[in-house]
């Protein structure tokens, strides 16, 4: 078996971040990689590239084009049980992913060009009243133990990578920086031989606070709701919300 090594450009602060969610954890094909952040509300600032106070990587992770990567993100830290959601208390909204090409993965610091390749958003439940009893990313996350399974994209090029996760709770939403965004960034060298040249975002400027995406009354009905940022890149991953964990690499884990 193939052994990785990973950091995450995060803010380690246990003590703030107890009563949050957190991606702490990275799989690639199914192997477990075996590590917190705060909820960015500013979209406008660097923290919404990669969260706060980033620092130099330890190591990288070696994939190739075509890999499956799996996010995982718990509520509290040190807990990977399956009896527990991952992230509760209605924490709905959708699950996004992205990439950014850098010269060195090891100290990159999100300021280069981002483009999306996996969202999960939302769908209407029609046996639900409101946006909140809708299906939403998280809810598939949480059915698959804070797991998210992103392909990287056949066509992505050889070179090293940003991998953005990020989930944007809107249990808050309805007022101006109420969203709390919730992201982390980890270290990629992609082994591959394809040509793609995606258009980017940058981060900060890619969200704004007045976003339908991000201003949002998850409480009221919702006849609609479009995440925010640029739409998935061809190649990319779009899964269906509602459709629970459907091919996740390691959803027995206890």
């Amino acid at each position: 078996m193939k052994s990785f090594q990973f950091s995450v450009l995060a803010a380690l602060a246990a003590t703030q971040a107890m009563g949050h969610a957190t991606f702490q954890q990275l799989w690639i094909n199914g192997e477990d990689q075996m590590s917190l952040v705060v909820p960015v509300t500013d979209v406008s600032s660097n923290a919404v590239r990669c969260n706060a106070n980033p620092a130099a990587a330890k190591g990288k992770c070696g994939v190739s084009a075509g890999d499956t990567v799996t996010v995982e993100m718990h509520q509290q830290p040190n807990d990977r049980s399956c009896a527990n959601e991952a992230i509760g208390g209605n924490h709905f909204g959708p699950v996004m992913v992205y990439l950014t090409r850098v010269d060195d993965a090891a100290t990159a610091d999100g300021s280069t060009g981002w483009y999306k390749i996996y969202e999960d958003s939302w769908a209407k439940n029609p046996s639900g009243y409101s946006g909140s009893d809708d299906f939403w990313g998280v809810k598939d996350m949480n059915k698959c133990c804070g797991l998210v399974d992103v392909p990287i994209p056949q066509d992505t090029p050889a070179g090293d990578y940003l991998l953005r996760a990020e989930v944007i709770a809107l249990h808050v939403a309805g007022g101006v920086g109420g969203a709390q965004l919730y992201m982390s960034c980890y270290q990629l060298t992609v082994d591959g031989n394809g040509n793609a040249s995606p258009a980017t975002v940058q981060f900060p400027g890619a969200y704004s606070a007045q976003d339908p995406g991000i201003l949002f009354n998850m409480y009221a009905p919702v006849s609609s709701y479009k995440a925010p940022g640029p739409a998935v890149v061809s190649g990319g991953t779009t899964k269906t919300a509602g459709s629970g964990c459907t091919g996740c690499e390691a959803s027995c884990h206890a």
